[in-house]
């Protein structure tokens, strides 16, 4: 592990930053820490990323699965570490207050097609598999306080149901719905709902992240029978993927892990067992499955190990483990 974690260091600055925080435990006031992110931001690649993100919201989302949007890109940056008071991050926070639902939820620009239940034209709007990795990016960026942050989070929590959070949409949607049926949870609204409690200690442990987690895990155990909304379990599901974008193993897990309470819970543990089953004999992971929009960054190959795929998938395992430590 230590030859891995000196690999790591020796990665890009957003990987180095995040294994010093994650797996070494050292503090962002440690002035390696410091180094390194400061490197991160001034890096091309998150100049970038940045830069497309000034425009904010971008290009209207037709697919939630394009991963070329915005929409993940600054669920991205919001993963690596970026934060409010950061060289053009201010902007884009300001562009993403401005767009506040009545309801509470953040809006993004869609169109959807008259067949699914939109209005075949341009328009702000939300939907449960936008909002909350928005929600969940804007905590991440420091303003999990903020009064608007707070009316989507108390919106977003209360549309959960008995088996998990729906399928759902701003009411400028019409009778937008998703591919299934009405009384069956949504997978992906799940995990980025679970996504964003994750982030927020008063809601961690609270009934809402139970049931979530609960679906998703239920989910799993009947993945040969079961697939609402689409959204399958199987060979394609299991393959390593970077960023955590769409519904798969390692992001479900990623997820699922960050609540203690769910660490040794047989289910989830399979699932980690297939991730670690991935590792090589030198501790590092090699994307299985890429996203084309992401080709410029080492987890767009599955020719090598990469840097970000093995952070994200050590950092998970560790939780695992501690987990089981714990237990015995």
């Amino acid at each position: 592990m230590n030859q891995t974690i000196a690999w790591l260091l020796d990665g890009p600055p957003w990987v180095s930053y995040q294994a010093r925080l994650g797996l070494l435990g050292q503090s962002e006031d440690d002035s390696r820490v410091l180094e390194a992110r400061q490197a991160m931001l001034t890096h091309p690649q998150i100049q970038g990323l940045l830069a497309e993100l000034a425009e904010w919201p971008g290009s209207t989302l037709k697919n939630h699965k394009d991963a070329s949007h915005l929409l993940h890109k600054l669920t991205f940056v919001a993963d690596l570490g970026l934060r409010a008071g950061d060289p053009g991050m201010d902007q884009v926070i300001e562009r993403i207050l401005d767009q506040q639902a009545a309801e509470g939820p953040f809006q993004v620009q869609v169109n959807i097609n008259p067949r699914y239940g939109g209005t075949g034209q341009e328009q702000w709007a939300w939907m449960l598999c936008d909002a909350p990795l928005v929600l969940y990016s804007m905590i991440k960026f420091g303003l999990g306080d903020h009064q608007r942050v707070q009316a989507a989070v108390h919106y977003l929590v209360g549309l959960i149901r008995e088996n998990g959070w729906p399928c759902a949409a701003s009411s400028t949607l019409r009778s937008f719905r998703g591919p299934g049926r009405k009384a069956d949870p949504c997978p992906y609204a799940n995990l980025v709902m679970l996504k964003a409690l994750s982030q927020i200690p008063d809601l961690r442990d609270g009934e809402a992240a139970r049931i979530g987690a609960d679906t998703l895990l239920s989910l799993w155990e009947q993945r040969r029978e079961r697939r609402p909304y689409l959204f399958a379990m199987g060979t394609h599901f299991a393959k390593l993927k970077a960023p955590l974008i769409w519904y798969d193993i390692l992001h479900v897990v990623d997820v699922l892990t960050q609540f203690s309470w769910l660490r040794q819970d047989a289910r989830l543990e399979e699932m980690g067992a297939i991730v670690r089953s991935k590792m090589d004999g030198q501790g590092r992971f090699t994307a299985e499955s890429v996203w084309r929009a992401w080709k410029e960054w080492d987890f767009g190959q599955k020719r090598s190990p990469s840097f970000w795929l093995t952070l994200l998938a050590h950092r998970t395992l560790r939780r695992l483990d501690a987990s089981l430590m714990q237990g015995k």
